[in-house]
């Protein structure tokens, strides 16, 4: 798909799943959020329902954090208040849902495209087909439980965004959602997995615990790369 290029700002918003929408910046101000009175509505339950505010002002577009709950990221730092944006920034909400944003006569992306460093390309691998993980050369064996598999095909599908415990629950125990799994629980589903990876290789944490709001996957390029 050749990238085309874009006359006015826009937004590019990350739903999960590949669920992407882009917005155009025809208004002076837009509350992207949870609540349905929101210009943009994102389902995502660690988003407030009033999260972020986009406005205009002279030339220039800003993003104001409106005092959410599970904070605001412009590239990996967090906010308070409100910052100027530039062309290619990325606003995470909550940690777990992004959205970029697009200056006028800029050249629209291919909406947040999976790194190279995935799959054949990185030091951890999943066949999904055969549900064979492999740890740079060498195959986990014996092959993890199905809660471990889960978990860490979770985390490979949402490559670049936080798992959220709601959303562990949900990939692992599906037959649980509404009755409740313990942190405990969960914590020891991660410790086990991450025990496993570490037979193979000591040296890297495949799985970083995000305080707060839940995990994410941290898979570099093959050794020899």
């Amino acid at each position: 798909m050749p990238h085309s290029e874009v006359d006015q700002p826009m937004l590019v918003v990350d739903h999960g799943q590949g669920d992407h929408e882009r917005v155009t910046l025809t208004k002076e101000s837009i509350v992207i959020g949870r609540g349905e009175e929101c210009d943009v509505v994102v389902a995502d339950r660690e988003v407030s329902r009033q999260h972020i505010r986009i406005y205009q002002q002279d030339s220039a577009f800003f993003v104001q954090d409106l005092d959410s709950k599970n904070g605001t990221w412009v590239n990996k730092e967090q906010i308070k208040g409100t910052r100027r944006l530039i062309d290619g920034d990325i606003i995470e909400m909550a940690a777990t849902v992004r959205v970029q944003f697009v200056g006028s006569n800029a050249t629209a992306p291919l909406p947040f495209k999976v790194p190279l460093d995935i799959g054949e390309h990185s030091r951890l691998r999943l066949d999904k087909g055969a549900r064979r993980v492999f740890v740079g050369d060498v195959e986990i064996d014996p092959p993890l439980s199905l809660p471990q598999y889960r978990l860490l095909e979770l985390l490979f599908n949402s490559v670049g965004r936080i798992c959220t415990r709601d959303a562990v629950v949900e990939a692992v125990w599906p037959e649980a959602m509404g009755e409740g799994v313990s942190e405990q629980a969960i914590d020891a589903l991660v410790r086990r997995l991450r025990d496993r990876m570490a037979e193979i290789d000591p040296d890297w944490q495949y799985i970083v615990t995000v305080r707060g709001h839940g995990f994410r996957l941290d898979n570099p390029p093959p050794t020899n790369s």
